[in-house]
């Protein structure tokens, strides 16, 4: 099935697209196809009107690839791949999951390739998603920057997530369970500041505001100034699209080469959502 066959609406010029009439629980290896290429586009992919029971939704991830079991997040317990992202309509004034800027789960030796996200219940307004193309950013900055970055390597920890850091005390949904103390994510890893992509072979900026903290060599002191103008520049407004989500939307994309962000504007409505997530591979520079 080539790409030209299927019905697909480009949601900015720099990622995002809605793919129509399509239901993955009965696409045709060929659909498939056609689809991993829109995604290896246009980064994130969005699928209205779909019906995925859990199973389902795990039979649509394999086809993606290998699923991936995440550390600190406690899962479903009856799907211990699937994350139940809720919070509900009582939580008031807490953090929402996913609320700051980031990709999912950088400091892994293998960060994952692909996340999958289903909204089951959502607020009437509010609780919208934010994607930025960090291709378009890494393009968009200076040949000098360019040739700056390209050789740096960035130290990337959960710590803020696990053992220490910034905000580990914010209270967030008592429904998100945190597994705190996972050793085998609490230490720092290497990555490269610029990643080339596996499938395009184009370059992209994967520094993380979340877990990003020092480069290569230098104290976090040294590295601030610099890390700051990265994670400003990798967010600006011309790099992103916007979701606004309806229940069976399923959402697709790419970690190796976005970031996001979950809009926590939606205090006094229910919100929940069920997320898997695909193996990667270990990021390689320029």
């Amino acid at each position: 099935m080539p790409s030209a066959t299927l019905n697909l609406q480009p949601l900015s010029p720099a990622c995002g697209a809605e793919i129509t009439g399509l239901d993955l629980t009965q696409a045709d290896e060929g659909a498939m196809q056609a689809v991993q290429a829109a995604l290896a586009v246009h980064g994130v992919l969005f699928f209205r009107g779909q019906q995925l029971t859990p199973e389902q939704q795990l039979a649509v991830t394999r086809r993606f690839g290998t699923v991936l079991r995440v550390p600190y997040i406690r899962p479903m317990e009856a799907y211990p791949d699937i994350i139940a992202v809720l919070k509900e309509a009582d939580e008031r004034r807490i953090s929402t999951f996913g609320g700051t800027w980031h990709s999912d789960f950088s400091f892994l030796d293998e960060p994952p390739a692909l996340t999958l996200l289903y909204a089951i219940e959502l607020p009437p307004v509010g609780g919208d998603t934010l994607w930025a193309s960090q291709v378009a950013a890494y393009e968009a900055l200076s040949p000098g920057m360019q040739r700056l970055l390209d050789p740096l390597r960035c130290v990337q920890t959960a710590w803020p997530h696990g053992t220490r850091g910034p905000g580990i005390d914010a209270p967030v949904s008592r429904s998100i369970g945190m597994v705190r103390g996972d050793p085998s994510a609490d230490r720092e890893v290497l990555h490269p500041v610029v990643r080339v992509h596996p499938v395009t072979g184009r370059r992209a900026l994967f520094v993380n505001p979340v877990y990003s903290q020092r480069f290569e060599g230098m104290t976090e002191a040294e590295s601030r100034a610099l890390l700051q103008f990265l994670f400003q520049h990798a967010t600006s407004p011309e790099f992103c699209c916007r979701l606004r989500w309806a229940p069976g939307t399923l959402a697709v994309w790419d970690n190796r080469c976005l970031l996001h962000m979950a809009i926590n504007d939606y205090d006094g409505s229910r919100r929940l959502l069920h997320r898997t997530t695909v193996a990667g591979e270990r990021p390689r520079g320029p």
